[in-house]
């Protein structure tokens, strides 16, 4: 994990998280935006990664299981 100030190093869980180092934000496994923890609403256990919103949610999802997923 990259050391920058401030960034937080969480367990994603469903439905919650645990922090495991403190931190004021994490950030988006796609579009690298800053997410205060407080903000932060989504997120995928499976992959252990934190999302901005939905779209980037959506688009990691495609990236993981590919476009064909039924």
């Amino acid at each position: 994990m990259a050391d920058i100030p401030g960034l937080a190093e969480l367990r994603y869980d469903t439905p919650h998280f645990d922090v495991v180092r403190m931190g004021e934000f994490v950030l988006c496994a796609i579009s690298g935006a800053r997410i205060a923890l407080e903000d932060l609403k989504y997120w995928s256990a499976e992959f252990q990664e934190a999302y901005s919103g939905p779209e980037e949610a959506t688009r990691a999802f495609l990236q993981h299981r590919g476009a064909d997923f039924r």
